[in-house]
């Protein structure tokens, strides 16, 4: 079931995101979060943007949320997107379903672009955003540090339906 976050999620969703921190490239991040903050961060995003959970059984499985893609009042209509899934929900189709509920979600509260940020190569991700839409905006060498070396990154857009209010 897809249905919107609660603070009481912040440990699984804790539990999920910190082995990206920590095995990969995905994020940037390089120190695993804490319940706390990630609890902050779910109280943080949630004020303005929607945060999404997939859940079975009681288990987060993995999550999806939107947040402010840059702070000049002008770009109030575009959003920055994220998606984490547990390592062993992977290529299940979790994530297209619950990428396509935020997607449904941020249009139906009237936003104008998505952005997809993405560490590069990460053919699964970028598979993911192409299935639902996104097209190639912009490719940035060498824009991260991570495990002694640079990281790429990519960006994807996807224009939605209907003029931003």
């Amino acid at each position: 079931m897809i249905r919107p976050v609660t603070a009481a999620d912040a440990p699984a969703l804790a539990a999920i995101y910190n082995p990206y921190i920590r095995d990969t490239t995905i994020t940037f991040e390089e120190v695993p979060v804490t319940v706390e903050e990630m609890a902050a961060r779910v109280a943080k995003v949630t004020e303005a943007h929607p945060w999404l959970v997939w859940e079975e059984e009681g288990r987060v499985l993995g999550y999806a949320y939107s947040s402010v893609w840059r702070a000049r009042a002008a770009y109030r209509h575009s959003t920055e997107t994220a998606i984490y899934l547990a390592m062993d929900q992977r290529q299940k189709g979790v994530g297209t379903r619950l990428y396509q509920a935020l997607l449904d979600e941020l249009r139906g509260r009237g936003f104008h672009l998505v952005l997809g940020g993405l560490a590069l190569p990460n053919e699964a991700s970028v598979r993911l955003h192409e299935r639902l839409g996104f097209r190639k905006a912009g490719h940035m060498r060498e824009a991260g540090w991570k495990f002694g070396r640079w990281i790429d990154v990519g960006f994807w857009e996807l224009l939605l339906e209907g003029e931003a209010s």
